[in-house]
């Protein structure tokens, strides 16, 4: 399958970045940054994420009627991603993410979830269709975990995988009706922290947190853990994939490129490592801009870098 059908169902943002030396504390005034204004929203990202790599996108959302939606939705048809699906609230507005970065990537953000809130389960009963004619299904929970749930639903009875990224992370178990029908878990080291309560900072923890993940439900649990690679596990046992070394700038994309880059190679049947291998490689591309859909790479990037390392990035 060439060009597999990605359906997702999650948020759209306008991402309000300012980069500056160092991330204020509470309190403090950092001056001398640099500032950006551009879309995104976890659902957005990988969305456009997916698109950027050859895939045939549906995303599925809500936004405020007013600029900021309607520049979102101008947005994504320049992808070439099909927006028939979009809602517009007359009540709430396009969420808003405030975003710091500073000189060695590291991001601080906080997001004013707008009419993504106001996405409810019935607008997912409309689109069942859509959802059951997809190669793959992508979640995060930036939307109502019952509307995830919904659409979860749908994809799990129709056999089609999905894909959860599972961020913003709440604290504890996420709902056993989301993790029963999720196919490819896909947290980094914290939010695998804050869902198991184990402490990720290496492969071994990644392991023991991922094993206690796999027992909630998920078929496959991916940890990732920023330059060092990613922990793939399943019920069949575990893999160390390696990460790509880059020029890191800004890391705020770098989880919606590695889902994107994730749905594309699972939607085009690919095998677990090698999935994971290019969700790696679409991860590391997105630290090396400024941005979030800014950053996020296309095809012909990504064979680039997977080019520059013939051998096997896999470490058992």
């Amino acid at each position: 399958m060439a060009h597999p059908h990605i359906v997702v169902v999650g948020s759209s943002n306008t991402d309000m970045v300012v980069k500056s030396a160092r991330i204020p504390v509470p309190g403090e005034t950092v001056t001398g940054g640099e500032f950006v204004c551009v879309p995104g929203g976890k659902g957005a990202n990988q969305a456009v994420a997916a698109a950027r790599l050859g895939a045939q996108v549906t995303f599925v959302a809500k936004v405020g009627d007013d600029l900021f939606g309607r520049q979102a939705i101008e947005g994504y048809q320049r992808e070439g991603i099909n927006v028939e699906h979009i809602g517009r609230s007359k009540n709430a507005p396009t969420g808003v993410a405030l975003i710091l970065v500073d000189d060695a990537g590291e991001n601080l953000i906080s997001v004013a979830s707008g009419a993504n809130h106001a996405f409810m389960p019935e607008d997912i009963e409309r689109i069942g269709d859509v959802i059951c004619s997809a190669s793959v299904l992508m979640l995060q929970l930036e939307i109502p975990e019952e509307t995830a749930i919904a659409a979860a639903k749908i994809a799990y009875d129709a056999g089609v995988p999905v894909i959860l990224d599972p961020a913003p992370t709440p604290e504890g178990q996420l709902n056993p009706e989301l993790l029963q029908r999720v196919s490819y878990l896909t947290p980094n080291e914290n939010e695998a922290e804050r869902l198991t309560g184990i402490p990720v900072t290496d492969e071994e923890s990644a392991k023991a947190a991922a094993t206690k993940l796999l027992s909630y439900g998920p078929e496959n649990v991916f940890v990732t853990l920023g330059a060092a690679g990613t922990l793939a596990a399943s019920r069949a046992g575990t893999i160390m994939i390696a990460g790509f070394p880059v020029n890191a700038v800004d890391s705020t994309a770098a989880g919606d490129a590695f889902n994107g880059g994730l749905a594309v190679a699972v939607g085009a049947g690919k095998s677990v490592k090698e999935a994971v291998l290019e969700a790696n490689a679409a991860g590391a591309l997105a630290t090396t801009k400024l941005g979030a859909q800014p950053s996020l790479p296309r095809a012909s990037e990504l064979k680039e870098l997977i080019d520059q390392f013939p051998s096997t990035l896999v470490m058992t």
